[in-house]
């Protein structure tokens, strides 16, 4: 079955659909229709390819690992239940935010009930240290989000506390992703610890993309509204580099934007970020760490899970 996964045929993604549309349910038939309903809106399943990747790459049948390589994607599910609620999100992925359609009370028992779920399901079918891995990655997401809404509107915020936020909120899960895919898969202890180097370099340069098509890209490609980040006061990479670059003309801009009367222009903004090198500043940080992504590959073996973990950074790049 390994020799079928060539990249480029997309089979890790159709497994992983495959598995969602046959077998998913929870006890909970609202809970379960609310995810469903997630799940159907789309997305790339990077977390649960990883976790695929990650066992292939070591040796292992990746398909004896459909179902952790779901609930990979299910944490990141209930984590963008409850950010849409935390962050009055009215679209995810094209469609209504769950919180629009289930309101905010269910779509916080629904991401509650999801992650218990799991949890449950992990620690009764997985060995050490899987479910420490999955509890202290749920753990450091939590954190994460955190120290971003602390941020929020900080235009004091420094490139060095932005990484460790988008390590916690994001990068975490890649990393887990493909750490606990590589133990399942049978991996050395190199191994273990390369792959899960390569989610953690990955997540960043994802979040740094992330931020950077929200400012480039039109909604119906991000499935959310274009400068989103910025109506939320959130202080992203481009924005930093920008406001580290940029004039003082330009920080009174963002001021203005951010304050709480709100009376500055997205569109300046946008643009002055731009002006400022923000944006190319961003790709070069997404650069160097789609590089460290490459490098942590090394000791893996030669084969088409490794190409394949490759292509993934360099998609990042491009």
């Amino acid at each position: 079955m390994i020799d079928a996964l060539r990249p480029g045929e997309s089979n890790l993604y159709e497994l992983v659909e495959d598995f969602f549309r046959s077998t998913f349910s929870t006890d909970n038939a609202l809970i379960t229709e609310a995810v469903r309903r997630m799940l159907a809106a789309g997305g790339k399943r990077l977390r649960p390819r990883m976790t695929l990747l990650g066992a292939s790459a070591c040796g292992g049948d990746p398909v004896q690992h459909l179902p952790l390589a779901a609930y990979m994607e299910l944490i990141h599910v209930a984590t963008l239940i409850h950010d849409d609620v935390v962050d009055n999100a009215q679209t995810r992925r094209g469609v209504n935010a769950t919180a629009v359609d289930f309101g905010n009370r269910v779509s916080v028992l629904a991401g509650d009930y999801l992650f218990a779920w799991i949890f449950k399901n992990v620690t009764a079918n997985y060995p050490h240290p899987v479910p420490h891995i999955l509890s202290a990655t749920l753990a450091a997401i939590c954190d994460g989000e955190v120290l971003q809404l602390r941020a929020l509107g900080d235009l004091e915020t420094t490139l060095e506390a932005y990484i460790e936020t988008a390590r916690k909120k994001t990068a975490t899960l890649f990393a887990a992703s493909a750490q606990c895919g590589a133990i399942m898969g049978g991996g050395t202890p190199e191994e273990i610890e390369a792959l899960r180097a390569y989610g953690d370099a990955y997540g960043i340069a994802f979040q740094m993309a992330d931020d950077l098509l929200d400012l480039e890209a039109d909604e119906r490609t991000i499935g959310k509204p274009v400068g989103n980040d910025l109506t939320e006061r959130k202080m992203t990479i481009p924005l930093i580099l920008a406001l580290a670059r940029g004039s003082e003309a330009f920080r009174d801009e963002v001021m203005r934007l951010y304050a709480a009367d709100d009376t500055g222009d997205i569109g300046a903004v946008v643009a002055g970020i731009g002006k400022a090198g923000g944006l190319d500043a961003t790709r070069a940080e997404i650069h160097r760490y789609a590089e460290y992504a490459h490098d942590a590959l090394k000791p893996l073996r030669p084969g088409a899970a490794k190409d394949e973990l490759q292509r993934l950074a360099d998609t990042l790049v491009g």
